[in-house]
């Protein structure tokens, strides 16, 4: 298992509005289901991250490619592997 951090920054702030609560439903279930380790807004208004949980990259990015944000275009994204270094626990 291995984590991808996927930056969501603001493409189109309109559609970003419209598709919020599809985005935040996905991001809810995705949780659920143990894809997603965390999430969240940046406090500026310019996008937000999110930390996938998956096998590899082409995984993760499979799961990014879902997000209604990204299906109807009002975030771009980039995506990178990242090693987590924590002293804090997490049931994953």
């Amino acid at each position: 298992m291995g984590y991808y951090a996927v930056f969501l920054p603001m493409k189109d702030k309109e559609k970003s509005k419209e598709f919020r609560p599809q985005h935040l439903a996905f991001l809810k279930q995705m949780r659920d289901e143990k894809k997603i380790l965390m999430n969240g807004p940046f406090t500026d208004g310019t996008g937000g991250l999110v930390i996938y949980a998956a096998d590899n990259l082409d995984e993760a990015t499979s799961y990014l490619k879902q997000d209604p944000y990204i299906i109807n275009g009002a975030r771009d994204w980039e995506i990178h592997e990242w090693v987590m270094e924590t002293d804090v626990g997490f049931d994953f």
